[in-house]
Formats: C-alpha cells, structure tokens, sequence
C-alpha cells in the first residue's frame, strides 16, 4: 500500500496508476525535446541570416534620440 500524500492545502493527492506515469512522462519529455528543439533551430537561423548593417542602425537611432533630446532640450 502507498502511502498517501496531501498537497499544501490538507487535501490528498489523487495516485496516478502505472500507465498514467508512462504516459505523463513520454509527454513531459516529448514537451521538453521539442522545446530545446525549437531553441536550437531559432538560434541556428538567426545566426544563418544575421545582418550586421541592421544592427549598425541601433546606433543611428541612439544618435538621433540624442540630438532630438539636445534640440528639445531634455
């Protein structure tokens, strides 16, 4: 016989049966997979079709925030 857990409120906590935790956890890993998946693929393209002339324009928009500040006078 398992022993029963409660959750934080006093309640008890239902026990999966064997085939549940199977399940939950070909999920939980099926999740995870294709989350870290998503990641690699995301990074990997923006690597692939980083554009360094996008990046060099933050910098003119700074500048410009800038000079509009001092002409403002903020």
């Amino acid at each position: 016989m398992r022993p029963v857990q409660y959750d934080s409120f006093g309640e008890p906590i239902a026990q999966p049966v064997r085939d549940e935790r199977v399940v939950s956890r070909i999920a939980l890993r099926t999740g995870v997979g294709l989350f870290w998946t998503l990641v690699v693929v995301i990074v990997a393209a923006r690597a692939a079709y980083f554009h360094p002339h996008f990046a060099e324009q933050f910098g003119r928009v700074a500048a410009l925030m800038d000079r509009l500040r001092a002409v403002l006078g903020a």
